[in-house]
């Protein structure tokens, strides 16, 4: 007898699992573990609210045991559900992973993108991105520039860029210029592992002026951001402040002063995993929360590399969206 049924019950999975389970169950399980319930999915699927409920029968049928657990008008997976959402997800995954190679193999794309970015930008999304883009278009090239949102506006416009991506405060239309918006993410303050603010549970704007503050220079959209952030809190921004753009001098700068300073909360979560620093609880406001990209709007018809690293760019986001504001 199977370890996995017992006798006059159900073997589970029911020995047709592997050849009756279609896309479409899998895509109804895993938008149930995300979206909870089924006019949701229904929703998201554009399907019946009927039909995503067969799917679960189906699958409940396959499986050999109980998906989901109800209550109320909301659906809950059982540990079984969870493990099978999961695997559905990668499966997805796969699946979309192989038509974005096959699609780049067939285009051809072998020409060259050069992408402007803001330095808290870069680290976060940048690595996903360029790497679906390499392996699928070995052949094709693609540079970097870093900087601030006004120095490397100019340059897109010129052309001397083919895309910029950059956090936005106070979002505007930009004449010849398309965008669109890749994720939100807050921006939180960190200090030092050492600094005295480090311990404290709860903490006012007032509380943070006196310090140094590693900011980004002056003239930036950042910078202007950041100061109507003091603003709002009825301060004038910090006298004493250290203008830079370099992640790796900022976190030895955070180490070696009492200094403060803003970063990406994803990036500061790995870098408090470390050791590095320490998050403060102090409310940002959604300060340059939202990234956007932007692209001149006669550029992606007339060049495919930069058409294709845009669906990178998309593609590398999808986790990033996640990301909880609190």
């Amino acid at each position: 007898m199977s370890p996995l049924s017992s006798a006059g019950g159900p073997t589970i999975p029911n020995p047709d699992f592997q050849k009756s389970i279609k896309l479409h169950h899998l895509r109804v399980i895993a938008a149930l573990s995300d979206l909870k319930l089924v006019a949701r999915v229904s929703e998201a699927l554009n399907v019946t609210q009927p039909a995503v409920s067969k799917q679960i029968a189906d699958l409940e049928r396959l499986v050999g045991a109980p998906i989901v657990e109800r209550d109320r008008n909301r659906l809950f997976l059982t540990p079984i559900g969870q493990r099978l959402a999961e695997h559905a997800k990668q499966a997805l995954n796969q699946l979309d992973r192989a038509a974005f190679d096959i699609e780049a193999m067939a285009s051809g794309v072998s020409g060259s993108v050069s992408v402007g970015v803001v330095s808290s930008v870069a680290p976060t999304l940048l690595p996903g991105a360029i790497a679906l883009f390499k392996s699928s278009t070995p052949q094709a090239s693609i540079s970097i520039k870093e900087g601030h949102f006004v120095e490397l506006l100019p340059e897109l416009e010129t052309g001397a860029l083919d895309l910029l991506i950059a956090r936005i405060w106070q979002p505007r239309e930009l004449p010849g210029i398309e965008q669109l918006s890749l994720f939100a993410e807050p921006v939180v303050v960190v200090a030092g592992r050492n600094h005295r603010l480090a311990k404290r549970s709860h903490l006012d704007w007032s509380d943070v002026i006196g310090f140094p503050w590693i900011l980004p220079q002056a003239n930036s959209v950042a910078r202007r951001a950041i100061d109507a952030l003091f603003a709002e809190n009825g301060l004038t921004p910090p006298a004493n402040t250290i203008a830079s753009l370099s992640l790796t001098l900022n976190l030895a700068l955070l180490e070696a002063l009492p200094a403060l300073g803003l970063l990406p909360q994803r990036l500061a979560r790995a870098h408090a995993a470390r050791g590095d620093i320490v998050s403060l609880p102090l409310n940002t406001r959604g300060l340059l929360s939202e990234a956007r990209c932007f692209w001149r709007s006669d550029q992606v018809a007339t060049n495919p590399t930069l058409s294709f690293f845009l669906k990178c760019l998309q593609k590398a986001t999808d986790d990033l969206k996640t990301i909880p504001e609190g």
